[in-house]
């Protein structure tokens, strides 16, 4: 059971007096969160320190803690959640497990204390005060509009999915025994205070999560407070304790989490399907049949270098190519992503404004919110399967699934899932498509297609999903 307690000035005092420890870098107060771009919003994040630095110096390398005494930035952390909201929330439907976990460290391990069905606010507060429970708010991006703007913007910088959990806990107490996840994670401290422990990854840049023992987990390498305003970063694969210290009536921060199956590794597993099949079609070496009776075999230890030849043989082509395919990440990625935020009492997106003619001048919108790819029919998947181009966008996606679980396993109450949004063309649409995607502004007629009818068509097609606008 991790040691509790204890006043704040005195863990600081042992800090500061473990000096073989590495330093964990801290810094000043920042400027306030900017929204007018991802990159600007990434920056005031992390500010003052500088965007260039800490990906150089910390991004997946190491921790980073950027300690704040700005009353502004504490108070704005602090609207993103409070306890105090629970309350309301709760009215709204929410249910154990799906919603929120209640839970508590234990000698070590996790304990869940949910109920069943629909939480009530009344028994939620009870467990939280008298067992010194743990709430575990799930995404709270999905009711919090503050939330959905920041982590639709980090989607938007990072072009990988970023969710995040609220956790609260009393003081004396501890929610999660120490354990390391698979996930890049930013903390912001949003109330009271929290003490946190750091240790050496036993495996840098996980791939799952894992609980790891105490006993094996050696000494902290960093030791601290969190306080309102505060923000840590630390790589995925870094193991990772709390607790609320005594004294402190309880603790919220929230957890925003990006990266997770979103390595080089992932990547050649979703690219390498379709680079054999294209290789294949002019490389009769990958179209000769296996051994005989190879699929009956235990040992296939004899394949390794014939497969090593064909890798290398793919690798040389490779070099060669000028497209590498990555359907089903981008397709992921957009099916589950937010929705661009532009309020909660917005309309749902609509074509407005002109119609887009041959003598046109169009822009693209929502830049950041669509992919291109090139993948093969899926509308004659028994014909011979031609290559077409499919242009997926996020701007009808629904908030309130956003990272709730894929369309197979998760459904809302109303009975809707999560489908990919978007259009498709002949491949020799490709050029046009990247033609409007590279440049800031284009005339419908100097698009690269053969016919006017087939510039206004994609022109047209592009306005009617909200993609352009007409200038």
């Amino acid at each position: 059971m991790p040691k509790k307690g204890g006043k704040i000035a005195d863990v600081a005092k042992e800090s500061q007096a473990q000096c073989k420890r590495p330093k964990l870098d801290t810094a000043g107060s920042p400027s306030v969160l900017s929204f007018e771009s991802p990159g600007s919003l990434f920056r005031s994040l992390i500010s003052p320190i500088k965007e260039e630095v800490f990906f150089r110096e910390y991004w997946e390398q190491k921790p980073l803690l950027v300690q704040r005494n700005d009353v502004l930035v504490a108070a704005y952390y602090q609207s993103l959640f409070q306890l105090a909201h629970l309350k309301e929330l709760c009215s709204q439907g929410l249910c154990y497990g799906r919603d929120v976990n209640v839970c508590r460290c234990v000698n070590g391990k996790k304990k869940i204390l949910n109920k069943e069905g629909r939480v009530n606010y009344m028994q939620l507060k009870k467990d939280f005060d008298q067992k010194k429970a743990t709430i575990q708010f799930h995404q709270p991006q999905r009711f919090k509009e503050e939330l959905w703007k920041i982590q639709e913007k980090l989607e938007c910088y990072f072009g990988s999915l970023v969710g995040s959990n609220v956790y609260i806990t009393p003081q004396g107490s501890q929610g999660l025994p120490p354990h390391y996840d698979d996930v890049e994670v930013f903390i912001l401290q949003l109330e009271g205070e929290k003490h946190w422990r750091l240790y050496k990854p036993t495996v840098p840049l996980a791939r799952e999560y894992n609980v790891e023992p105490e006993d094996r987990i050696g000494s902290p390498t960093h030791e601290f407070i969190l306080k309102p305003g505060d923000l840590l970063y630390f790589p995925r694969g870094t193991i990772h304790q709390a607790d609320t210290p005594q004294g402190i009536s309880h603790s919220t921060h929230v957890t925003i989490s990006t990266y997770q199956n979103n390595s080089w590794g992932d990547f050649l597993l979703d690219a390498i399907p379709g680079l054999v099949f294209d290789i294949a079609k002019e490389d009769i070496a990958l179209r000769t049949s296996i051994p005989r009776q190879l699929l009956m075999q235990v040992d296939t230890a004899d394949c390794t270098k014939k497969l090593s030849s064909l890798l290398r043989r793919l690798a040389d082509s490779l070099e060669n190519s000028r497209e590498l395919r990555s359907s089903d990440m981008k397709k992921d990625f957009i099916l589950h992503r937010l929705p661009p935020c532009l309020g909660c009492d917005s309309d749902p997106l609509t074509p407005g404004g002109k119609l887009p003619k041959i003598d046109s001048k169009i822009r693209l919108q929502f830049r950041d919110h669509a992919i291109i790819t090139v993948e093969p029919d899926q509308e004659n998947a028994d014909e011979v399967r031609r290559e077409m181009v499919y242009v997926y966008h996020c701007l009808k996606n629904r908030r309130e699934t956003h990272m709730m679980g894929t369309e197979d396993d998760t459904a809302s109450e109303d009975g809707l899932t999560q489908q990919t949004h978007g259009l498709r063309f002949p491949l020799s649409y490709l050029d046009a498509l990247k033609q409007i995607w590279s440049s800031s502004t284009v005339n419908v007629k100097e698009l690269n297609l053969t016919s006017d009818e087939e510039k206004e068509n994609l022109a047209l097609s592009l306005w009617t999903e909200c993609l352009i606008e007409v200038l």
